[in-house]
């Protein structure tokens, strides 16, 4: 009876709790919705969608679809993404759709800074984020391009039209003379050498693709910088790529086709004009002769329509506790130079595994790159532009391959000397390729401990290595290497022609970083702290090798001897200790400051350590009471800041000891039959110490009409003191009678603004858009020990730059003036406003035009530079666009000065007629004075308008039976520029036009498949 009473006991029990579950199941609410990016429109896949106060959760599909069961009583769904503001939209039906707000557009979004993160409203000093979302839309090899015209204060040139082209970042205007001016990089938490890349491979950032990138987080003043103290003078940027997130398995495609067309050429003239101007210019009368009947067009011959193509495929998602993504690319770019191509293949891995119920956090980032590439032959550009138009491609013979060329008889090329080459000829008997490969990697990991879980250790690992060889060859019949002053041999005293040679270098960089972490919040005093305390080690070790060199067929040129060292292996190595301080204060009250302490074997045991401490405060003056509650300010935060900074790249590894270097084959000594190199000494300085930036900033942080327009401002003074400077030195005192030293102070003062504002937001329109502004004059304010008026300054060319004429220099440091202005002649005009030739205003009224009435004039910095952006979304459509403006930069237009007078034409040393600037028909300057090439004629406005980038895209949603989502997108590059400048293009960052390599238009084609 008791064993029948328990049965059924048992029975009606189970009845229950089946019923239970049947009530229960039908009591939960299936929800379907899908979530779109607010900003365009797209659909947002991975986000993770969670029932309010449940643990029931999934994830939005590609197409940004998704379902959930939510039980009975639920009342709202949670939204949540990396990239996004949290969103909890109320549930009401079986249908909840949101529109997520990008969170770059939210105060409450972490913002990455240097050994941590904060919330974008507690930050106090001057940073700038730009995350994918934003990202300019188009077809490029390096990721600095993303970004370029979207952060106020930043700057990005890229320094020509090539594919792989890397480009001149500065940051609030760079902080020195000699030293470098580019910004601090760190790649998910591992600094790189921006100066440090291989032989043959391209520009350093561009091994890096930029498919796998996350966001740019730029940190602009001493109070945010302060903690990378010794690199930090010009500015850090953080590159973070992107990470698995928990969820099923998200796959994405991406394919882009872009097509590449030169948008001007240099004006030369043409062979009709060429022909006109030999036969009427009283110095051409000797060069009739050399006309031809040809009319080529030799930037024809070396320019091309050029295609590309870059391929991306990734996979994210999450193994257990472990979230990862992988990718793929390859990316094939021709340039518009024939014989100029890039071609890589880069894949990453980022692994995220957590352990001990999150109490032990892994991040593991692998990235790695293996690049092909061709380069154009040296001096081609040059050579286009100066050979005679009116001779055809090729000569009907077979000497030098079959090109014409410019013969002469009785030389030893038996070329006329001075004669340019053929740029057909240059292309096809010449090759330069390259392969290099790089590898950026790091694990990161961080323990929270058990028993004080406010407490978490970080242990930092990381490596960047690269590896890179160059070939270079030479037909035996090529014009450069088939008869020249090396082509007879030492080791057998016969003629040579030809040369295969090759180059080849490693780097390998290792960091090792170890910090502490707290954060409490103190609730009996309305208070929260966050510390950081930690070490860095980072070694940077280059080897270079060395080879000979060979002619065409074998023999070994030059004198045959092997280089006296098989490599050479620079290194030197950065010890850091650091630490920073966050209080805040009711939320509203904060405070921060940082200091660390870098110690680089490139300065003496005195100088070797330097302490670089930075302080801000800010107030989040929305929070106060009497504006807490205003319906049209969303956000005001007042930001003051200063710090200092260092400085120690561009500085040589070894310039603070004594080197011996063995001396040149050519300097060798004779004992008996036998040649010795010697050894000589190189200069040093045992007192060079770090040069030091210090800099002030206020800022102020503003939203209005809940936050649909946001921006801030803010106002900077920068002064460096200490700087690295080639000085002269007495003889006797060195080896050398130049060395640097630290010399000079120079101030930097600007000010910034920059606004977003969401013009339109309703549910199938939006239109946003960004503008931003900044202003940066620099001086120089000390450079020299001793102050001597009548040294006008440090006179110097760019490197890569000079100017016809024994010592002629275009630029000088002087102080109170400008950094980098153009020292020149006052050019005089006539009444038509012509340039008269050799007539300059005698600055000195002394009755003599010499050096003393050269002049500061100008500089190639801008002024004032601005980036506007705008992007507009109707329902599946959206299209934008990105413009840039440069203010107050001007640019020595050498192509003009140059190849714009007649003695360049009509040779009078070496009787070659070459062609020349259509600037001739203009001035009809002769061009032979040793004072024509400083006129400031040549130094021409450059400010400029550009239409940097036109976008529209289609979302076509759902293909392939629902599996799938499919995005079109459509590009237009480089659209327009409205400029004064005479020449190719106004945005050259040296200042100097020499055969610059010109910026493409580019129109892409892309496609987006997610799945």
């Amino acid at each position: 009876m008791k064993k029948r009473i328990t049965t059924i006991a048992r029975y009606f029990a189970g009845t229950i709790a089946m019923m239970l579950i049947i009530m229960s199941a039908i009591a939960q609410n299936q929800l379907t919705g899908k979530v779109i990016d607010s900003k365009d429109g797209t659909p947002v896949s991975a986000v993770t969608v969670t029932v309010k106060g449940t643990r029931v959760s999934t994830q939005t599909n590609p197409d940004g679809s998704y379902k959930i069961t939510a039980p009975a009583g639920a009342t709202a769904l949670v939204f949540t993404s990396v990239g996004f503001a949290r969103q909890e939209k109320a549930i009401n039906g079986s249908s909840v759709d949101v529109s997520f707000v990008n969170s770059s557009q939210q105060l409450n979004d972490v913002v990455i800074v240097g050994y941590g993160s904060v919330k974008k409203k507690d930050l106090t000093g001057s940073v700038s984020t730009v995350s994918a979302k934003d990202f300019n839309k188009g077809s490029f090899a390096s990721p600095e391009q993303l970004i370029a015209g979207k952060a106020a204060g930043v700057s990005v040139i890229s320094n020509g039209g090539g594919p792989g082209t890397g480009s001149s970042i500065r940051i609030r205007g760079g902080a020195s003379l000699n030293a470098s001016n580019n910004p601090l990089i760190v790649i998910d938490g591992v600094p790189v050498d921006v100066d440090g890349g291989v032989k043959g491979a391209p520009s350093f950032l561009s091994t890096i693709n930029p498919n796998d990138i996350e966001s740019f987080t730029i940190l602009k003043d001493a109070s945010s910088t302060a903690i990378y103290g010794s690199r930090a003078s010009n500015g850090v940027i953080l590159i973070t790529t992107k990470k698995g997130r928990k969820g099923k398995p998200v796959f994405n495609f991406s394919t882009i086709a872009s097509a590449s067309m030169l948008i001007k050429k240099a004006d030369v003239l043409t062979a009709g004009q060429l022909r006109t101007l030999t036969n009427t210019n009283p110095d051409g009368k000797a060069f009739v002769p050399s006309l031809g009947m040809a009319n080529t067009d030799w930037q024809d011959q070396i320019y091309r329509n050029a295609l590309g193509t870059d391929n991306n495929f990734s996979v994210s998602g999450a193994l257990g506790n472990m979230p990862y993504r992988a990718s793929v690319g390859y990316y094939a770019q021709d340039g518009i130079q024939k014989d100029n191509s890039l071609k890589r293949v880069a894949a990453s891995l980022n692994l995220s595994p957590h352990f001990f119920n999150d109490h032990l956090k892994v991040d593991i980032n692998l990235k790695g790159s293996s690049s092909n590439s061709d380069y154009a032959p040296d001096g081609l550009v040059s050579n286009a532009l100066s050979f005679n138009p009116t001779q055809p491609i090729y000569s009907g013979n077979s000497r030098y391959g079959g090109y014409y060329q410019d013969l002469l008889s009785n030389t030893f090329t038996g070329l006329r000397n001075g004669a340019p080459n053929n740029p057909v000829g240059l292309l096809n008997q010449n090759s330069h390729t390259a392969v290099s490969q790089r590898s950026i990697g790091n694990a990161l990991i961080d323990y929270k401990f058990h028993f004080l879980p406010d407490l978490h250790a970080t242990l930092n690992v990381g490596y960047d290595i690269s590896q890179g060889t160059e070939n270079y060859y030479s037909s035996d019949s090529a014009v450069n290497s088939y008869k020249f002053s090396g082509s007879v041999s030492p080791i057998d005293g016969k003629f040579h022609g030809g040369n295969q040679s090759k180059g080849h270098e490693t780097s390998a960089n290792k960091l090792l970083e170890f910090y502490l972490t707290y954060g409490k919040d103190l609730k009996a005093i309305n208070s929260r702290i966050d510390l950081v305390g930690g070490y860095a080690y980072q070694n940077f070790l280059k080897t270079v090798y060395n080879y000979r060199g060979y002619y065409l067929d074998g023999t070994p040129n030059g004198t045959g001897v092997q280089p006296l060292y098989p490599y050479d292996k620079p290194e030197y190595t950065l010890l850091s200790y650091y630490g920073r301080l966050n209080y805040a204060y009711k939320g509203r009250y904060l405070l921060t400051g940082t200091i660390r302490t870098d110690g680089s074997s490139r300065f003496p045991a005195n100088n070797r350590y330097g302490v670089f401490p930075s302080g801000a405060i800010a107030w989040k003056i929305k929070e106060e009471s009497f504006l807490k509650n205003s319906s049209v300010l969303s956000d005001l935060k007042l930001r003051v800041a200063y710090g200092i900074t260092g400085q120690q790249d561009g500085l040589s590894n070894y310039s603070s000891v004594i080197n011996y270097f063995a001396t040149d084959i050519s300097s060798q000594y004779q004992f008996g039959n036998s040649f010795y190199r010697g050894y000589t000494l190189a200069g040093y300085n045992t007192n060079i110490k770090w040069e030091q930036t210090a800099t002030s900033n206020a800022g102020i942080d503003f939203g209005f009409l809940n936050n649909r327009i946001t921006g801030s401002a803010d106002v900077y003074l920068k002064k460096t003191t200490d700087l690295l400077n080639q000085v002269d030195i007495p003889g006797g005192t060195n080896p050398a009678n130049k060395y640097v030293s630290n010399v000079g102070s120079m101030e930097n003062k600007g000010i910034e603004l920059n606004i977003n504002a969401q013009v339109i937001r309703t549910t199938d329109i939006t239109l946003d858009m960004g503008f931003n502004i900044a202003y940066n004059k620099n001086k120089i304010t000390r450079l020299t020990f001793v102050s001597d008026p009548a040294n006008p300054g440090n006179k110097y060319n760019p490197d890569g730059t000079s100017l016809p004429g024994t010592g002629a220099t275009l630029f000088i440091n002087s102080v109170n003036q400008l950094r980098g202005a153009f020292y020149v002649y006052q050019q005089v005009y006539d009444a038509a406003g012509k340039p008269i030739e050799d007539m300059f205003v005698d600055r000195n009224r002394d009755g003599v035009i010499n050096d003393k009435d050269l002049y500061q004039y100008k500089s190639a910095d801008p002024v004032v530079f601005m980036g506007f952006n705008s992007n507009f979304s109707y329902k599946k459509w959206n299209a934008g666009f990105v413009m840039r403006a440069s203010i107050g930069n001007y640019i020595y237009n050498n192509g003009a000065a140059n190849n714009g007078r007649t003695s360049s034409i009509f040779t009078s040393n070496n009787t070659v007629l070459r062609n020349g600037s259509t600037d001739v028909l203009y001035t009809n300057f002769k061009g032979a004075s040793d004072k024509y090439f400083l006129s400031d004629y040549y130094v021409q406005n450059a400010s400029f308008l550009k239409m940097d980038i036109i976008n529209i895209g289609y979302a076509f949603g759902k293909v392939f039976n629902g599996k799938a989502n499919l995005r079109v997108n459509a590009n237009l590059q480089n659209v327009f520029t409205i400029t004064k400048y005479t020449g190719v293009d106004p945005e050259i960052g040296n200042g100097v036009d020499n055969n610059f390599y010109a910026r493409p238009r580019i129109l892409s084609l892309g496609f987006n498949l997610g799945f």
